[in-house]
């Protein structure tokens, strides 16, 4: 809700006006849609990411040093840097995101002849995220960083872009948060509603209803309208709690992580399907960098010079 609300007030249009009404939007369209249609809506939404990479290229940055980032690490061992890059591995790596594949796997009652296509559209879709997180970065270190601005809410990227890339990559910027803020408020109450359900022994159904699936809708529509009352706080401090949230989902990844590589590598319980050696090994890797992200972030925290 929050890239709604920074999105469209770039344009003038209040946060108490957009929050409500995408709010609205989004219930209506998982109450009354067919998987289908809601898996539609989601895809064209995501479609929208295609302006960050826009604006990442008319910021022109230098592209020999973006280059040199993506393989040669230089993080500061400062307290903030801590966060940033756990945030980063949380927000990237996020539990809820773990647990809507499979519950949206099962809700698509997709059959194991279906599986290799799944299995291209998860491996896309983690090739999509990581470039596209790249020219989020990108336009933000040729504007914020450059300038040396510091921003109070994700609304302050976007018009940072005007002055060093022109009007047109600030309002892609703008429109890439408001499509991000959409299919975020769809997806993560969706999640919710799924696990939920899940633990009540459901299996949460978007093309139920509210008499048939009770616990799923009533879920959704809880952590939409939660959602939207933390947005609506006047003085909410919208960055901090994004940085903080997904710090905490980095520490929520380590024993989920652990339990997912644990489960996949039982013969009893998988049968074929069990991951081998190699393939466990990427998954194991993940959880150690994870755990020395955490370790390193409280450490750090408890030390008041950094």
């Amino acid at each position: 809700m929050a890239g709604i609300a920074a999105g469209l007030e770039i344009g003038g249009v209040s946060r108490y006006l957009s929050v409500p009404l995408a709010a609205a939007a989004v219930t209506a369209l998982v109450l009354a849609g067919s998987f289908h249609r809601v898996e539609i809506v989601l895809l064209v939404l995501s479609s929208v990411f295609v302006t960050y990479i826009a604006s990442g290229i008319l910021a022109h940055p230098r592209w020999g040093q973006a280059a040199r980032g993506l393989v040669v690490p230089d993080l500061p061992l400062r307290r903030h840097a801590i966060l940033v890059a756990t945030a980063t591995l949380g927000t990237t790596l996020a539990p809820w995101g773990l647990a809507f594949i499979q519950s949206y796997a099962v809700d698509k009652k997709l059959k194991p002849s279906d599986w290799r296509f799944e299995r291209i559209d998860v491996v896309a879709g983690a090739v999509s995220t990581g470039v596209i997180g790249f020219f989020v970065v990108v336009a933000c270190a040729e504007t914020l960083y450059r300038s040396h601005t510091h921003i109070n809410d994700a609304s302050d990227a976007a018009v940072a872009l005007t002055p060093l890339a022109g009007h047109l990559a600030s309002t892609l910027f703008a429109v890439g948060l408001v499509g991000a803020g959409l299919l975020a408020a769809a997806i993560l109450p969706l999640s919710t509603s799924y696990s939920v359900s899940e633990a009540f022994g459901k299996e949460g159904r978007i093309a139920g209803n509210l008499r048939t699936e009770p616990i799923f809708f009533l879920t959704y529509i809880a952590m939409t309208a939660l959602g939207a009352a933390i947005v609506l706080i006047p003085g909410a401090p919208l960055v901090p709690i994004l940085f903080l949230t997904q710090a905490v989902n980095a520490v929520m990844l380590l024993p989920l992580l652990a339990m997912i590589a644990h489960l996949t590598r039982d013969r009893a319980l998988m049968g074929e399907l069990r991951i081998g050696t190699i393939s466990a090994c990427p998954a194991w890797a993940t959880t150690a960098l994870i755990t020395v992200t955490v370790i390193a972030l409280g450490a750090f925290s408890l030390l008041p010079s950094h």
